[in-house]
């Protein structure tokens, strides 16, 4: 652990703090600190800021109520810069939405960035506008059962796979059940966050059964 005194302020003695949802991994915004506002930030566990704009200390949702709670703050390699892994009670940005990256500059035509979250977003839109001679589009005019049916399908295949130790054919089958899936939690209402704060609490609860194990 380095303390407060090690980092590198600016001339204006700011220092850059890159905030990032511990649990989707997303980057939710870019401010920035002075050494108050992060002695505060470290008291608190809460994201603290100075304001550039304003002139003066910003707790991160105490007039919106979107706290954002710290995980853990890292520093860079020439400590000028800080990672914070948060929380968020709300969305991140001031205009509403979870992240203050929503405006593309460039996207690739040669390269294409998977996301789980881009799959759900084109699933949901299939939904939405049941876009004539897509599968997805088939799968959610038919209904709920048909989904649970594929999902059912899709199960089984993974295991006849597995048990061939067909590791290839596995990976196919898996992908085939993940998607599937993905539109039952579509079907559902159901997000990728919900999910993945479920995980995030059943492994702090194993690790503390594990413990109790242990000591017994």
């Amino acid at each position: 652990m380095i303390n407060i005194d090690e980092l590198k302020f600016d001339e204006k003695g700011l220092i850059p703090a890159v905030v990032v949802d511990a649990v989707s991994k997303k980057v939710l915004t870019l401010a920035y600190m002075n050494r108050e506002s992060l002695k505060i930030s470290l008291e608190k566990e809460l994201t603290c800021f100075w304001s550039r704009s304003r002139n003066e200390l910003w707790l991160k949702g105490e007039t919106s109520g979107n706290y954002q709670h710290i995980v853990s703050v890292t520093a860079d390699c020439d400590r000028d810069a800080l990672l914070v892994m948060v929380e968020k009670d709300g969305p991140a940005c001031h205009l509403g939405t979870e992240s203050c990256f929503e405006n593309p500059v460039f996207k690739s035509d040669k390269l294409n960035e998977f996301s789980y979250e881009g799959l759900m977003n084109l699933i949901k839109g299939r939904k939405t506008e049941r876009k004539e001679g897509s599968y997805t589009t088939y799968l959610f005019d038919k209904g709920l059962d048909k989904i649970l049916k594929k999902v059912g399908e899709e199960s089984t295949e993974v295991i006849i796979a597995a048990k061939a130790q067909d590791k290839k054919e596995t990976i196919y089958e898996i992908a085939d059940l993940a998607y599937h899936i993905m539109v039952l939690m579509i079907e559902a209402g159901i997000s990728l966050e919900d999910i993945q704060k479920e995980l995030a609490s059943r492994h702090v609860i194993d690790r503390k059964v594990k413990q109790e194990k242990m000591t017994k």
